[in-house]
């Protein structure tokens, strides 16, 4: 039960994150959705480092990241979010947009996990 109480607090700080960052006034005159894609890059980015230096230090205790990975890493990320923009898009007739899009947010997504991991390790 103390698990889910830490997942929460985590929780909650990433969703208020994600919610500042969304108020960040960039907004592409063709509908990209660019908050989105670099939020899911720097969650991916953070969710790397978080999982190599948890994998590296078995000092660190397992609930810190456990809220810190589940918490605030899920809390801040998106996939709800980038599944309905790329509906959005493909639906107002920008199919290659949306294609982009889906292509960049899994190809960075993957990426600033290797990158992340390379920082660390």
């Amino acid at each position: 039960m103390l698990n889910c109480v830490f997942v929460g607090i985590g929780g909650f700080i990433g969703s208020v994150l994600r919610y500042l960052a969304g108020l960040i006034p960039i907004e592409p005159s063709n509908g990209f959705p660019v908050k989105t894609l670099v939020i899911n890059v720097l969650g991916s980015f953070a969710l790397g480092l978080i999982a190599a230096a948890a994998a590296k230090n078995i000092a660190l205790d397992p609930k810190l990241v456990l809220m810190l990975k589940v918490g605030v890493c899920g809390g801040f990320t998106t996939f709800s979010t980038f599944a309905y923009e790329a509906q959005g898009l493909m639906q107002n007739g920008h199919t290659w947009l949306a294609l982009v899009y889906v292509l960049l947010s899994i190809v960075l997504g993957v990426a600033a996990i290797f990158l992340a991991q390379s920082v660390v390790h």
